[in-house]
């Protein structure tokens, strides 16, 4: 029997108090599970990571679960059992590669691993002293996608983690993401059908802040989730 690792009940969010872009949605995720989320652009995807890593205030629920533990999203206690790789993260600009997983493992009180695997399998081996600042909008991608795979968090949160990325690293993503389930839960978000269809066990269809449909291990089929994004693009 499954575990669920995360719940969370009719989960609505706004950027303004006009602007909802969460509406009622609801969904668990599982212990040791790689949980796709698929919609078009707007339908909600960044904004759901956003709420889950504590960024963003103007939310409200029914209440969110951890471990069946109702838990406050901004609690350290639950801060340093998540990580999340945005699509685009502009900050620690002035910092290194090392000096930015030094102060990410710092915040989580972990000593730091051997990375040379996760170097290497990045093809970041020339990149690591330089400034984030300075690094190509794929490079920057790589920083933070490396101390995630280090950091190995319980929940590890990946917003449209494909972007930007070289053909060589793209496939190293997905196998990190697919061997993931020995550590913790991955839930990630894209636009990618193929990213989504090739690792996750399952798969959530956004559609403008609503989960509309679930996709199982066994029913999880690119022409399916096509199909409904199809539908969803043409109401």
């Amino acid at each position: 029997m499954k575990c669920p690792l995360l719940e969370i009940r009719n989960l609505s969010a706004w950027y303004q108090k006009d602007r909802k872009v969460l509406s009622e949605l609801s969904l668990k995720l599982y212990e040791n599970e790689v949980t796709g989320l698929i919609g078009l652009n707007g339908a909600g995807k960044t904004t759901f990571l956003k709420v889950l890593s504590g960024l963003l205030s103007l939310y409200r629920c029914e209440g969110i679960w951890f471990h069946n533990t109702p838990v406050k999203l901004k609690k350290r206690s639950f801060k340093t059992c998540r990580y999340t790789v945005f699509a685009e993260d502009n900050a620690f600009q002035y910092f290194t590669f090392w000096e930015y997983l030094s102060y990410v493992f710092g915040a989580y009180g972990k000593e730091i691993p051997d990375v040379t695997d996760l170097i290497h399998g990045f093809h970041f081996e020339n990149h690591a002293e330089t400034l984030i600042k300075d690094l190509s909008t794929g490079n920057r991608k790589k920083v933070f996608l490396i101390t995630a795979f280090a950091l190995k968090p319980e929940l590890l949160l990946l917003d449209e983690p494909v972007g930007a990325l070289d053909f060589q690293s793209t496939e190293y993503l997905y196998q990190q993401i697919a061997g993931y389930k020995k550590y913790g839960t991955v839930l990630f978000s894209s636009h990618i059908l193929e990213s989504i269809t090739i690792t996750s066990d399952r798969v959530f269809v956004l559609e403008e802040g609503r989960i509309r449909q679930t996709f199982e291990k066994e029913q999880i089929d690119a022409a399916k989730i096509r199909e409904a994004l199809r539908y969803e693009n043409d109401i």
